[in-house]
């Protein structure tokens, strides 16, 4: 893993990519560290997130693997939208994506925030628009 970071880094480019969930967190963080160490961004894929958080029964919602992640390091993930194929319920969405990326989150559990959070001086994680997002889907 870092020594095709390294590669990336010799072939010139500025962002390389991990799937956190799959990669596991402690290589992620490990992964996070070295990127930023070398200048690279570190984008985040979440593959693999629909058969834990989408499961009503026995999953976990998004907002902890947000959280996970935050705690493990990156600089931007795929974070879904309200509208399009990673479609969830919109104010739901908009609390995992001010968990992400905020330095300070009131509780509001309509929004899926249930306590609130200060998280000092832990860098955010910039969420990204993704799945089949595009202008002729969005709403006016």
């Amino acid at each position: 893993m870092l020594r095709r970071a390294d590669y990336a880094s010799e072939l010139g480019a500025p962002i390389i990519m991990h799937d956190y969930l799959t990669g596991g967190f402690t290589a992620n963080t490990s992964l996070a560290i070295y990127s930023r160490n070398k200048g690279l961004l570190l984008h985040i894929h979440r593959a693999m997130h629909a058969v834990i958080d989408r499961q009503r029964n026995h999953g976990m919602h998004f907002r902890v693997l947000a959280k996970a992640l935050r705690m493990s390091g990156g600089d931007h993930i795929h974070a879904g939208t309200v509208v399009g194929k990673l479609e969830g319920e919109r104010e739901v969405t908009l609390g995992f994506v001010d968990l992400l990326r905020d330095d300070y989150i009131e509780k509001d559990r309509k929004r899926g925030i249930y306590f609130t959070q200060d998280w000092v001086s832990m860098p955010g994680v910039i969420p990204v628009a993704s799945g089949v997002f595009t202008y002729g889907i969005c709403p006016p």
